[in-house]
């Protein structure tokens, strides 16, 4: 069995919980130990046993409380090497206690007590970022956001995910009449920006089959989308696709930006 639970997901902050009977990790840290540490209670575990934190990228809004993890538990940090070279640079984070980071490769299996991992290209305006998908026998769940558009190579690595996270970070129109400066509205538009929730409900379209138990959409820009425009974007994408799937087959909803989801299991 896999759980799956978002702790917070949004431009303000992302992590995400993954674990099976005895083997727990993280995907990125970038809030509050606390706020962590009270987001795994819901799923009645603790920072002792969590096994890894697995980074996608050194933005602050992934990496923020790596720093306090890092000194205050111990746990073992994995990332690519990019990645893990621009924590080093972030004065932000603290001291990083020596024999903590651990580099890992793309496309290639990292195996940590009963999870395998794969972490796989994005394309972000990061150093080296990346996604992953966490796989437990013959379970499979992912999570993938900040990435500018996506090809059939991420369709490819996400595919037979019985549930995952998604970006749907913002509404294409609420972007451009907003209050954001021309050059940041064209990064976040641009190849190695985010995922507008149109193109997310693409994704969606492309990853859904018969054992799907649940989708949820993250990473939402606080200024430039909302909850139910979402969540209603990515359902029309859904139904207008060439698929044979309607949304209403499958449980999709939003992920937070400041509480903890509900815990998926698979």
């Amino acid at each position: 069995m896999l759980r799956m639970m978002s702790i917070a997901s949004g431009s303000s902050g992302n992590c995400i919980y993954i674990g099976s009977d005895n083997t727990h990790i993280l995907i990125d840290a970038g809030i509050s130990r606390k706020k962590i540490c009270e987001g795994l209670k819901k799923a009645d575990i603790s920072m002792e046993d969590i096994d890894g934190v697995f980074f996608t990228h050194e933005h602050i809004d992934h990496v923020k409380g790596a720093g306090v993890v890092a000194r205050n538990d111990g746990i073992p940090f994995y990332g690519t090497r990019g990645t893990l070279k621009h924590m080093g640079y972030n004065q932000s984070l603290g001291d990083i206690p020596a024999g903590i980071m651990n580099e890992i490769q793309k496309d290639e299996d990292i195996v940590i007590g009963e999870l395998k991992l794969r972490a796989f290209h994005i394309s972000h305006d990061a150093s080296d970022p990346v996604a992953y998908t966490v796989s437990c026998g013959e379970k499979k769940v992912g999570s993938i956001t900040d990435l500018g558009f996506f090809d059939e190579a991420t369709v490819e690595n996400m595919s037979g995910c019985d549930a995952f996270l998604a970006e749907a970070n913002h509404d294409i129109n609420m972007l451009q009449v907003g209050p954001y400066p021309y050059a940041l509205k064209q990064r976040i538009l641009g190849n190695r920006g985010h995922l507008s929730n149109e193109l997310a409900g693409k994704l969606v379209s492309r990853l859904l089959h018969d054992n799907v138990k649940a989708v949820l959409l993250g990473h939402l820009s606080k200024e430039n989308n909302y909850d139910r425009l979402a969540f209603e974007t990515v359902r029309q994408e859904i139904d207008l696709s060439d698929n044979d799937y309607t949304s209403a087959d499958f449980k999709i909803s939003v992920a937070g930006r400041d509480e903890a989801s509900e815990i998926i299991e698979v």
